[in-house]
């Protein structure tokens, strides 16, 4: 296995001398977990900040961190370029004909030479097809484009919805969530409000801030309706005609039914739900890799779109526990204009909190950007790792000296700007700068080949071609019209209602035993429109599921709305489960009713009713449950296989991390002693040689002379010879010994060298075992079924339930 093929690590590239200017055979490894303190990434075109940010993403989603990547120029598209067997073939839909036309030769030939490149790049980097097929395999990667249907639309119908309680209980939490609302919503229209100054936006987060309280659910049609017709009569103490009167509120109104009825805004009413939890993670819990791009929308539907989806992202943040791994990456290719240093657009507060909170969930954020002054750099003081790329201006690199400062501060770490700057001002194409907080010193490197092909921004066409492929998604929501605005648990309006039909009866009169509701329709009543209620028998109650063998101890709330027969029966087989049952005190003024079924005026007979629910409840409820045994976990009340299944492979990462860590701690200290004998024994043998080279000389010189007196007429058994041979016999012995410690050091060379060997043999078999046992793949459930004693189940609520139906005129 490479090198750099480990866990918990992104190959990014190799370290690079800039002295000499040439690569260095380090690899430049980054840690996973270092990115939940956040990362920027400056440089200017033909820098190479794309192929680092696409090669970040790409080592993520190989190491199973699932990324939700905004796109505004179209790049990130390329992720989904990504060619196993490297053939012509497969290039050739997406090389530029025209790039063949300028280079004088054809587009054939071009895909070809393309091939080419990028096999022989992969080689130079340790890479192959094999490692492009991991890449593939590891995650599900989607190109949304949300308010087109290019790539997978996002609808935004539900952006507006109430958000979870936690949120609702954080009132900081609630605040940012409104204000970014209604700010990426008046953005789309065309109105810069402030929020302590806008009459618009002080209205529409009153109206927010009281739906969400309530638990209710907006969509645009909704919201409309409720500027018109406001739930309350005062906005702080100023009565609400005098803060904001009728006829400007239908000013307001108008503006926005203008966006909801346009041709153009049809494509944001359609497709996926914006879900974040979806852009994360398959139905089965594997990961995704989602790309959003937004490069098709005008400047203030980008700003409305990025802002309602850094809201989902804050709300989906602070819904998970919180962890020291990488959970998940968002990450924003060319964040100009989003996030300035002096304006305020709606995007930038969702954007802050996130880099000021998303660490403790494990929410990595990274940011790219070429205009380096168009950053806030004190928000950006959050970020541990700058990747610094070359840079246009001075102004440029200033700014960067100045963000890079104040991060080194907020780190508690020194900063050497006079050689920063200098190492800044020699960076080429593809070198960069990573300035760590989590390291000890500045590293330079050049980055890796990535193992998708960069062609460039994408069409529209061209992500239709990627995507066309794609089984069409179930959407959760219809096209809408701004006629006809689709209302989600919104009140029949109480005017105009026609008269009932002949065939409606008036409201019966009951007994006040008899607990009585209306429900709220599920149809917008129009005018001319006739509304009749229906009678159901409504039933709530409380099931506790407890088996103590599995560790499950759970309730469950269950709601049942069934339709009685004409002699007051009610069969609950037959009934409909209600997610809620939203009603309301009174009926809509005029309507109708039909004729109420015999014994539903009697309360004693809702008695029965609520014990047949309660045999039912018995008969047919039960809890089914997943429990992980590597774990011991089971998962929790509504939690489904696929949530389950991703919070127990976070659960092995968090494992896996901590393993890891024990791994280094366990195998540092010897490898540093053996690295310390090896530079020891390195030095011996050079030791060794020296003095062996002297030897030799010595012996040579000692023979030489011998032989010369004795060529000179000297007898060679004369005393001064016979001294002399032995004097060369003796160097020659010397010679001989010196070579035998060469060997010997060498040989503890190879020793210590093999041990060496040994020991990373057994780090990698124990990483192998963590793989292995901490892979999402590895995870097996095993369902638990669990019936509730009857005992436990309580029937909290049987009452009439008056169902509206809209019947339209001819």
């Amino acid at each position: 296995m490479p090198d750099f093929e480990q866990l918990g690590v992104f190959y990014l590239g190799k370290q690079y001398d800039m002295a000499g200017q040439k690569l260095r055979d380090e690899l430049l490894l980054y840690d996973a977990k270092d990115l939940t303190t956040h990362a920027v990434c400056v440089g200017m075109t033909g820098s190479g900040k794309t192929g680092l940010c696409l090669s970040l993403l790409e080592e993520a989603a190989i190491d199973g961190v699932p990324a939700i990547a905004i796109d505004p120029k179209g790049d990130l598209g390329n992720l989904l370029l990504t060619f196993p067997q490297l053939r012509p073939e497969d290039f050739r839909p997406w090389v530029d004909p025209a790039d063949a036309t300028r280079r004088g030769i054809t587009p054939d030939e071009l895909a070809a030479k393309t091939a080419t490149q990028w096999r022989d790049g992969l080689a130079a980097w340790g890479q192959d097809g094999a490692r492009i097929q991991r890449f593939r395999d590891s995650v599900e990667m989607t190109i949304y484009t949300p308010g087109s249907s290019a790539g997978v639309p996002l609808t935004v119908l539900r952006s507006f919805n109430a958000p979870s309680a936690a949120v609702v209980a954080d009132g900081d939490a609630l605040r940012e969530r409104i204000n970014g609302s209604v700010a990426g919503l008046l953005a789309l229209v065309g109105i810069e409000a402030d929020p302590l100054k806008s009459r618009e936006h002080i209205l529409l987060a009153t109206l927010l801030d009281r739906a969400w309280r309530e638990g209710r659910d907006l969509d645009l049609g909704g919201l409309i309706r409720d500027i018109q017709q406001p739930p309350v009569e005062r906005v702080g103490l100023i009565d609400l005609e005098t803060f904001f009167p009728a006829k400007q509120r239908f000013e307001l109104a108008m503006q926005l039914n203008n966006v909801l009825a346009s041709p153009g805004f049809s494509g944001w009413m359609q497709g996926e739900s914006l879900d974040v939890s979806k852009l994360l993670y398959q139905s089965n819990g594997k990961p995704k890799l989602s790309v959003i791009s937004i490069a098709h929308l005008s400047d203030s539907e980008r700003m409305f779109f990025v802002t309602i989806l850094l809201n989902e992202v804050l709300a989906w943040m602070r819904s998970q526990p919180g962890t020291s791994s990488l959970r998940a990456i968002l990450y924003m290719d060319e964040v100009f204009g989003f996030f300035p240093p002096t304006a305020n657009p709606p995007s930038k507060q969702p954007m802050l909190t996130l880099l000021k909170q998303a660490r403790a969930f494990g929410l990595g954020i990274a940011l790219a950007t070429q205009n380096p002054v168009d950053l806030d750099y004190k928000g950006l003081s959050n970020a541990g790792t700058w990747f610094l790329g070359r840079l246009q201006t001075e102004r440029d690199k200033a700014r960067v000296l100045e963000g890079l400062e104040g991060a080194s501060a907020a780190a508690g770490h020194s900063f050497n700007r006079g050689k920063m700057e200098a190492t800044l001002a020699g960076l080429g194409s593809r070198v960069f700068l990573m300035n760590n907080v989590h390291e000890d010193a500045p590293v330079v490197f050049q980055t890796r080949w990535t193992l998708s092909y960069l062609r460039g921004p994408l069409s529209r066409d061209q992500i239709h071609e990627l995507t066309k492929q794609r089984a069409p998604a179930a959407t959760s929501a219809s096209p809408v019209t701004a006629s006809a605005p689709a209302p989600q648990s919104t009140p029949i309006p109480a005017a105009p209602i026609a008269p009932s039909p002949a065939s409606s009866h008036p409201r019966p009169m009951l007994p006040p035993e008899v607990n009585e509701c209306f429900l709220l329709s599920r149809q917008a009543a129009g005018k001319g429109d006739n509304v009749v209620y229906e009678p159901r028998v409504l039933a709530q109650a409380k099931l506790r599921f407890n088996q103590a063998k599995s560790g499950v101890d759970q309730w469950r709330e269950v709601t049942l709305l069934a339709t009685p027969a004409d002699d007051g029966s009610v069969d609950w087989e037959s009934a409909e489960v209600l997610d809620d049952a939203e009603s309301e005190a009174a009926p809509v003024a005029g309507a109708g009713f039909s004729p109420l079924p015999k014994g539903l005026g009697l309360a004693k007979n809702f008695k029965s009713l609520g014990t047949a629910v309660q045999t039912h409840l018995y008969q047919n409820e039960k809890l089914t449950l997943w429990r992980c045994p590597a774990v011991g976990e089971a998962s929790r009340p509504g939690e489904s296989e696929a949530d389950f299944r991703i919070r127990m492979a976070q659960a092995g990462k968090e494992a896996r991390d901590s393993a890891i860590d024990k791994l280094r701690q366990k195998y540092a200290p010897k490898l540093n002693a053996l690295a310390e004998r090896l530079r020891k024994a390195g030095q011996k043998v050079e030791k060794e040689k020296a003095q062996s080279s002297q030897e030799m000389m010595h012996a040579a010189v000692s023979f030489g002379t011998t032989l010369v007196g004795a060529l000179l007429g000297r007898k060679l058994t004369s005393a001064s010879n016979v001294t002399r041979a032995a004097s060369s016999i003796r160097s020659a012995g010397k010679v001989a010994a010196q070579r035998g410690d060469v060997a010997q050091a060498e040989e503890n060379v190879e020793a210590v060298q093999s041990q060496i060997n040994t020991l990373n043999e057994e780090l990698e078999a124990e990483t192998g075992k963590l793989r292995d046992q901490f892979g999402a793949d590895q995870l097996e459930l095993e369902p638990v079924v669990v019936q509730p004693k009857k005992s436990e189940i309580s029937v909290t609520r049987v009452a009439l339930a008056w169902q509206p139906t809209v019947v339209r005129q001819a």
